[in-house]
Formats: structure tokens, sequence, C-alpha cells
């Protein structure tokens, strides 16, 4: 396998695939269309030339504040191919977080994506030193009667076409270094600001390296959708890796949407967090469960062959007994293969999860319904992936197998140490930071709390922040607690409370939706949401629920009260990174009230 700085990857990569495929996405009628690699290519350079044309300098930062389009992957080679260093920032990060990141990466380009991006950009450009010109994707955005500054996207690039600005990048694509700085990517923030993690290429062509060694079973006729933000490390390093092995990647553009274009697409692969598979695992529960007679028996049955065959034996390197193998051939063409049409991944080859806990009972069952899960952990200082499932000998309640080259111990409190040539070179103008985020003997602190076994798999328990002690001097890892809680169909978020607490309680989110068709089947009557999550029948049936599933817990982790709130934490409420963690802090501030409330005796 060749490996390719990202400046030159793409093109290099057009001169192996000429005009296959590279690229779907939608244009502005909602229709898919393709792009080849040539086209690609062709796309890249130009806009390498626009840039170099404007004056953007080497190791110079450019901000990108989008939704995934096509033109975002465009601007990202165009940049490195100039030796430049891209700063993404999240579609949905607010003024005063797109302020932070300029000031601090002293950021004079912004690459905009809609309306909303826009706006909140032009307001950042009249407050900022250093911020100086949008550059807008989306040509239906409405630019302000007095911005004299910004250009559409496709204005822009062709005014860079000429022979001074082709032989500038010519000349820097000649220069490239493993060691040029190729992203910063700043972290949500849960516990502080954000610090921007610097990765060089070097790191992310270390990562492709290591997942060649371990997922063997990709083809260049795969097709993967890019539905996660390209903001995030998981999915831009997935997606690069993708182009990398020649795959065609669809770039979903409206995350809400997913359901809808991921049927369209019929992907083979996607890279998402636990929260998707949740939502499908939900789904597919209640089929089953709401189903009787004979289909009922066939899920259930369909189910617990898949089991068997997956886990019991094709998992251990085992072949399965006859009947068993006979049972999932038939299932696999029927049961496996309608629900997964359903949700449109019949053709699917694996699918890797990461960025929060996945529970091993929707991790079973979802290897058991033909679903090939890749479970992996890491980091955004890691360049994603520490760990992840080998295809096959994984074990369910780990994070799978520590990756080729990289060194992982477990030090003070538990927690997991990693070294590495995907650890990043440090944060960004904050070298107390990056001295702190180091042992002496040069791993990266984590900040994760787990256990490393003798095969060599990371057993994930805990954030060491986020880890309660109760009043009792008990700790408690509420993450722990909340991914077994939202397994329940009813339950949409939960936020474990306990520290310096006499015993642990729960704010909860409920699943609206699932909640009114309960009421309306037993005749509750309510008028408003707030009147609904208020009701005790409701309350009593929901902590009828959360006993059940908290029956392997300790009695000093089990939630003993909870409230149900009418509105979801929000990233808008800033109780939720752009990652969608809970911003605990936040949330202890905005429900003071109601939590001190669920202690008083």
């Amino acid at each position: 396998m060749t490996y390719f700085h990202l400046g030159e990857l793409i093109h290099k990569q057009a001169q192996k695939y000429k005009n296959k495929t590279v690229l779907k996405y939608q244009n502005e009628s909602g229709a898919w269309v393709e792009m080849s690699w040539y086209l690609f290519a062709d796309k890249v350079m130009k806009t390498a030339q626009a840039l170099a044309d404007m004056g953007l300098q080497p190791n110079q930062n450019v901000g990108i504040y989008s939704q995934n389009m096509e033109k975002y992957l465009i601007t990202d080679f165009a940049a490195y191919a100039n030796k430049a260093v891209m700063v993404p920032m999240y579609a949905t990060s607010s003024p005063s977080q797109v302020k932070y990141i300029v000031n601090d990466a002293q950021i004079s380009l912004i690459f905009v994506g809609e309306q909303f991006q826009y706006n909140n950009a032009y307001k950042v450009q009249q407050e900022s030193q250093y911020l100086q010109k949008l550059i807008i994707f989306d040509r239906s955005v409405v630019m302000r009667p007095e911005d004299k500054t910004s250009v559409y996207f496709d204005d822009f690039v062709p005014a860079g076409d000429n022979s001074e600005s082709l032989a500038l990048v010519q000349a820097r694509m000649k220069q490239l270094k493993e060691s040029d700085l190729a992203t910063i990517i700043y972290t949500s923030g849960t516990t502080g600001e954000p610090k921007g993690v610097m990765l060089s290429h070097a790191n992310y062509l270390k990562a492709m390296k290591m997942h060649d060694i371990r997922i063997t079973n990709l083809s260049e006729k795969d097709l993967s959708m890019c539905f996660l933000p390209l903001t995030h490390i998981f999915e831009k390093a997935w997606t690069y890796y993708c182009l990398h092995r020649g795959i065609t990647v669809a770039v979903n553009r409206n995350p809400a949407e997913i359901r809808e274009t991921i049927k369209q697409v019929r992907p083979t692969l996607m890279s998402n967090v636990p929260r998707f598979w949740e939502k499908v695992y939900d789904g597919v529960k209640e089929t089953i469960d709401s189903a009787s007679g004979i289909v009922k028996w066939l899920f259930t049955d369909a189910v617990k062959t898949g089991r068997r065959h997956n886990l019991d034996y094709v998992n251990k390197g085992l072949k399965a007994p006859l009947g068993n193998r006979i049972k999932f051939a038939i299932y696999k063409h029927t049961v496996y293969y309608l629900i997964k049409r359903i949700i449109g991944i019949e053709k699917g080859n694996l699918f890797p999860v990461a960025g929060a806990p996945l529970s091993d009972n929707i991790n079973e069952f979802l290897q058991s319904i033909d679903v090939h899960i890749i479970y992996g952990y890491g980091l955004t200082e890691t360049t994603a992936t520490v760990s992840c499932f080998t295809s096959t000998g994984y074990k369910i309640g780990t994070v799978g197998k520590v990756m080729p080259d990289i060194e992982v111990k477990i030090g003070e409190n538990n927690e997991i140490l990693v070294k590495g040539e995907t650890v990043m070179s440090g944060y960004y103008k904050k070298p107390e930071a990056t001295k702190e985020a180091f042992t002496d003997d040069g791993f990266f602190r984590t900040g994760d709390a787990g256990k490393l076994t003798d095969d060599g798999e990371i057993i994930l328990t805990e954030r060491i922040k986020d880890l309660y002690k109760t009043s009792n001097g008990k700790y408690i890892a509420p993450q722990m607690i909340e991914t077994r809680i939202s397994e329940d169909k009813y339950i949409d978020q939960v936020a474990v409370i306990g520290d310096e607490r006499k015993f642990v309680s729960a704010l909860i989110v409920p699943n609206y939706l699932a909640l009114k068709a309960y009421a309306a089947a037993q005749n509750i009557k309510y008028e408003s949401i707030e009147d609904l999550v208020s009701n005790n029948v409701i309350h009593d049936f929901i902590f009828g629920r959360i006993e059940l599933l908290q029956s392997q817990f300790t009695n000093y982790e089990k939630i003993k009260r909870f409230t149900l709130i009418p509105k979801p934490f929000s990233v808008d409420n800033d109780e939720l990174t752009n990652t969608l963690k809970l911003r605990r802090k936040v949330i202890l501030d905005h429900y003071a009230d109601i939590i001190d409330q669920m202690y008083v005796d």
C-alpha cells in the first residue's frame, strides 16, 4: 500500500482511479450526483490556485465553518496542497465559540456553509481584529448589504486560475513534508475552555497505516456514508482513510435527514456514534415486542440464532453446527435482510462506532442480527483510534484491541495512557496544558479510566473527571449508569447526579413520542408536556423500567430518585457539546433547584 501526504493524496489517487466515482452528494434540487476522481482532483487544484492567488501562505490557519459538503473536502485538500492548516468548526457553533477559535488561532479567512454560519461568522468578523474574509459555499446565502469582503465559493475559485498561481501551488507541493501541521481541531471543552489539538500529516498517515493492518475486509467497491460532522476527528480521519483506500464517499449534508439519505444511498460503511445505533435498537426492539404469534417467535429465534452463529462460533474462529448454519443462512436472507433494509444498511459491510460508550446489550444485539459493528476508542489527541474490534476474536465488554504500533499502559487512578505516532504534538499555544497532558516518559494522559486485558484489549470504565464520590464515600461512574438507562425506549437522555450527595439521582429526558403513545394507550389525560412528565402514573411507570435496567448495579449505584424534564438537553442551551456530550457543570447549574428538591427528605 502506498501512502501520500494529504496535500498530494487526491492527485495521486486520481491518476490511479481516473473516472471512477469518488464522491456522491446532493445538488440544489436534492438529487444525488457523482463526482469522478479526475474532476475532484481538478476542483482541488483550482481551489488551491485560488487560495495561492489571494495570498494564502504556508502554515497559515484557515477556518472552515460548515455542514458536510463536497466543497468542504475540496477546500481541505486545496489548503493542504498549499501547506496551510485547516481549523474546522462545528456547523452548530455559536458566534462566541467561533470568535474564541478565530482569535486563538488568529484566523483571517473562513469558509462558511449556509446562512446560519454566514450570519454568525459575519458578526464575528465585525468584532475580531483577525477575521478579514468569508468565502461562502452555499450560493443561496443572502449577504448583508454592507458586506464588501465576502465572496461566493463558485466566484472565488475561477478568479485564481492563472499560470502564476498554478506554478506557486506546484512549487509548494514539491515542498510537502509529513511533519507539516495539517489540522488544529478544538476540543469540545466539557470541563474548561477549548484547546486546539495540533495534528500533523504524519499523524494522519500513521493512522492510515494502522487501519490497513487492522481492517482487512474493505475494498474499492465499498461505499461510505459521511454523516458525522467533518469537524469530528472520527469522521474526518475515517473519510480521509476511505479516500486513501479508493472508497467512494457519499456526503450527507443535513444530519436531520440521515434516515432518508441512508435509504437513498444504501452504504456499505458508515462511522457513527452510539446514539444512532441506540435509536436503531429501540426501533427494532419495539417491532419485536409489538409482534405476536409466529412473527414474534421468528424475530426472537432469528436473534437467538444470530447470536449463537456470530458470537459463539464465527467470532471465536469456529465452524457453527450444520443446523445453526442453515437457520442463519435462511434468516440472513429474510429477517436480517428485512430489518437492515428498513434502516437502509442491507448492503452493509462494517460500521465503525466510537465517541461514547455503547451498551454491551445493544452491541451484542446488533452483532446477532448480522450488523457488523466495529466498536472502538480514541480521542482527538490520538488522531481517533487507539483500539478497536478485530474482524473476529473481539470481546463484548471491551473497546477492542490496541491498534498496531500503539503503546498503552494503565497509570494512576487507572488512567489510560497512550504513546505512538498518532498522538498529537500538543495543544496550540498552550505549552502548560501540553506539558500537563503528558507523563514524564512521554505517554499522553487520556483522562479516561480503564483496564488492559492480557490480550491487549481495553476495558473502558469512565472519564476520570466525571467520577462521582457520594457523601458516603462511594465512587460511582455516571456514564456507565447513563448508558444502561438510555437503553430504554421511553428514555432519550439521562444526566446522573451524585457528587457529594447521599444517593444517586437523575434528570431524565423521556422519549416524548413514545411517552405520548403510552399515555394514549393508558387513557392518561394531559394538557402539555409539562403536565405529562409531572404525572405520578407516568413517573411510576418510568421508575419501574429503571429498576429493571439497574438490577445488576450495587445498591449505592442505583438511581433512587429522578425528575422527568419537559425539554431535552441541547447544544443551543450549552448543556451539550457539539459532539453531544453532557456539560455536567452547566446542567447542574441550570437545574440546581430541581436537583436540590430531589434531596429534600
